[in-house]
């Protein structure tokens, strides 16, 4: 039995009960202090806002331990943002600060809250909002203070020991990385090697793109994806009718399952492959070449783009990737044998660095949900009944 059974079976064998954030935290709201980035004094003390360490500021308006929950801009609904500070800090008007009373140490709540679903407790749709009258309402666990000191010992070190693995194992995502990166660009670079066959990819295929969608004709609800410029290779947060899937498909440029769509502004240049699923795009923001696959594989069309091939316009407000610059972008062209062939390579070693089923990036998301598991069992009591 550990150390933590033991003081479980002790001093709550039978539960622990749970109360009102406020009724076991102080809330000190009352201090925070938005300032403007242009009349911040720059110093040592951290300004915290929605989502950490915003800036380093002169002066401070809370010292000691604290949990700062944010209030709205949250990153992401199912991991909301909680953060833990112990020391000279400054709170702007996007967190919610508190700590916890005599009977509950603030890291175990820290803990606990890293935990909790904040989802039932949120307003404001897509852009989420924690007020301070839900917040009071949070269910919070009180076990004896020996068992909660136990369990921060104990997710302490587990956070630790993660944090080391985590680090040895990014820094050697990064060198596969890098090694990809290189081994990418030999293998894409023939010299004045005769059997290639340098050109633009206006000659592999036209450049094409999506019938124009109006906004009016899309909602955040419905049978098919929008993909816009800021949603390209993410969630969609906009959708259309099966109808006008069906009627634009039928009658417009589609993509073929396998294309390689372009990111024409925004990021330019990023990439993503059609998986031929049911999917609409922002016509001119997200392109494609129409290329037969009997001259060049859309595989190594893929690994070239990652080359950046193509010069950018800057000339306007707004940077983009038109058409013509598209079509100019000349790239090596060796016989389909050899194109099957770097591809295999490359796509064994895009594997090995980026697959989240396979090789380091897997290896770090399993630390990370082996640390959640153990956290979230650690942080799981029996509610004591009346």
């Amino acid at each position: 039995m550990s150390r933590l059974d033991e003081l479980i079976a002790e001093l709550c064998p039978d539960g622990v009960e749970y109360v009102r954030l406020a009724e076991c935290c102080d809330i000190e709201d009352n201090k925070r202090k938005p300032v403007k980035s242009s009349l911040r004094i720059p110093g040592d003390t951290p300004y915290y806002g929605a989502n950490n360490i915003q800036d380093y500021v002169e002066g401070y308006t809370h010292y000691g331990q604290y949990v700062l929950i944010a209030e709205d801009g949250s990153a992401s609904l199912e991991n909301y943002s909680v953060q833990y500070v112990d020391g000279f800090f400054w709170a702007n008007n996007h967190v919610h600060v508190i700590k916890g009373r005599k009977d509950l140490d603030t890291k175990f709540l820290y803990y606990y809250l890293t935990s909790f679903n904040f989802i039932p407790f949120l307003t404001g749709g897509t852009r989420a909002k924690l007020n301070k009258g839900n917040m009071e309402e949070i269910p919070i666990p009180l076990p004896p203070l020996a068992v909660q000191q136990e369990i921060v010992r104990i997710l302490d070190n587990f956070t630790e020991l993660t944090a080391e693995l985590t680090a040895e194992l990014t820094a050697e995502l990064t060198a596969r990385r890098k090694q990809y990166e290189y081994y990418r660009d030999l293998l894409l670079t023939f010299g004045n090697n005769p059997d290639i066959k340098w050109m633009t990819l206006g000659e592999i295929g036209p450049v094409c793109m999506c019938k124009r969608i109006m906004k009016a004709e899309t909602s955040p609800v419905g049978d098919v994806p929008f993909f816009k410029i800021g949603t390209f290779g993410k969630e969609p947060d906009a959708f259309i009718s099966q109808e006008k899937y069906d009627e634009y498909r039928k009658a417009f440029s589609f993509p073929k399952k396998g294309d390689i769509l372009i990111s024409a502004a925004g990021t330019i240049g990023r990439t993503v492959i059609y998986d031929g699923k049911p999917a609409y795009y922002q016509d001119s923001n997200i392109v494609w070449i129409d290329n037969d696959e009997s001259k060049v594989l859309n595989k190594y069309l893929y690994y070239c783009y990652a080359m950046k091939p193509w010069s950018i316009s800057t000339g306007g407000t707004i940077a983009r990737l038109y058409n013509d610059n598209i079509s100019k972008a000349k790239i090596p062209v060796p016989p389909l044998e050899e194109q099957e062939r770097i591809v295999a390579i490359l796509d064994r070693f895009d594997a090995l660095c980026n697959d989240l089923t396979s090789g380091i990036p897997a290896e770090i998301e399993a630390r990370q949900k082996q640390y959640e598991y153990y956290r979230d069992k650690l942080l799981s009591f029996k509610e004591v009944t009346a």
